[in-house]
């Protein structure tokens, strides 16, 4: 690099450098990576991450990302756990500890903790014949490339494959561990990410709260069950089986007449739909697609359990 080269022309050698190293740890794994991960699978407690600098902060994402996919994880600072933060490790426990030169001084502590109480210790270096390669139950080791930055020494692509190989341990145990969305939901439950992942069930209506008629009942019953219950919707069901909807365009629709109709002359029947366990995004959805402010959620049998209205999508989050 020189200080000829634009900011784009940088930008791409960076990429070509990271990514050239990227590609080279793919295509040889580190051979320990099936052991490590069968190790992992093992443990009782938790997996503890460590590393110094910018291996620290590294360490800190693993462990995070670990923690959110089914893996119980912390990160510990090895400065704090020479002063007393070892007790957080126990014998139950598993330690992956970063160090791309395999001499950072501040983990000196912790490896020796680890060989006493013989709490199974994870390498990832690029020096397999470092102190804390030779020292590893298990070795990680990172490919020999350089580093993106111009003087060759900041940390860039040490880093950037450090991460990438804590998200595919991360990802091969909550893998094997039968992870689903159901659980990652669990983990998630603020923000965007977390509605996106909301069932219908999370949020519908249930019970007494649902309008609900039969067909025979009287259009001046059913307006009074409707306007009780407020969703400006009722369900006509014969039994526990959801057959028809009225809607406030099923009433101007039948404004002739309509005190003495009943409820199964007025309502639509085969009426939409939506599974319980559908997401809240594919109600919203299929709302806008059928111009529509709300769904009855039925089971495999077609018999009622619920109703979702636009208001309860949108304040969960999901738009």
């Amino acid at each position: 690099m020189s200080q000829n080269q634009s900011p784009s022309e940088i930008a791409r050698t960076v990429l070509q450098v990271e990514g050239d190293a990227l590609a080279s740890m793919r295509e040889r794994l580190p051979a320990d990576f099936d052991a490590v991960v069968e190790a992992l699978l093992q443990v009782t407690g938790r997996v503890i991450v460590s590393g110094m600098g910018k291996s620290g902060h590294v360490a800190a994402k693993i462990a995070a990302t670990m923690a959110s996919t089914g893996t119980p994880a912390q990160y510990v600072h090895p400065g704090e756990a020479s002063h007393g933060d070892l007790g957080m490790i126990t014998r139950a426990d598993a330690l992956i500890l970063i160090s791309n030169s395999g001499e950072t001084k501040e983990l000196a502590d912790i490896i020796a903790y680890a060989k006493r109480f013989a709490v199974p210790l994870v390498a990832i270096t690029k020096r397999p014949d470092s102190t804390l390669g030779r020292q590893a139950d298990h070795l990680l080791d990172l490919p020999n490339a350089p580093e993106a930055c111009g003087i060759g020494m900041a940390p860039t692509t040490s880093t950037t494959c450090t991460m990438a190989l804590g998200d595919a341990l991360a990802v091969a145990l909550m893998t094997l561990r039968g992870f689903e969305r159901e659980n990652f939901l669990d983990f998630h439950p603020g923000g965007t990410l977390g509605a996106q992942l909301l069932t219908v069930s999370a949020v519908m209506h249930k019970g007494a709260a649902l309008p609900v008629v039969t067909p025979d009942t009287p259009m001046s019953e059913t307006l009074l069950e409707m306007t009780a219950k407020g969703f400006g919707v009722a369900a006509v069901t014969d039994g526990e089986g959801l057959i028809g909807v009225i809607t406030d365009g099923d009433l101007r629709r039948n404004m002739d007449d309509l005190m003495g109709r009943t409820a199964g002359e007025v309502a639509t029947m085969d009426p939409l739909s939506i599974s319980p366990a559908a997401l809240l995004s594919e109600a919203l959805g299929l709302m806008n697609a059928r111009k529509v402010s709300a769904l009855f959620a039925v089971d495999e049998a077609g018999r009622l359990q619920g109703l979702v209205h636009i208001h309860d999508i949108l304040r969960a989050g999901v738009a």
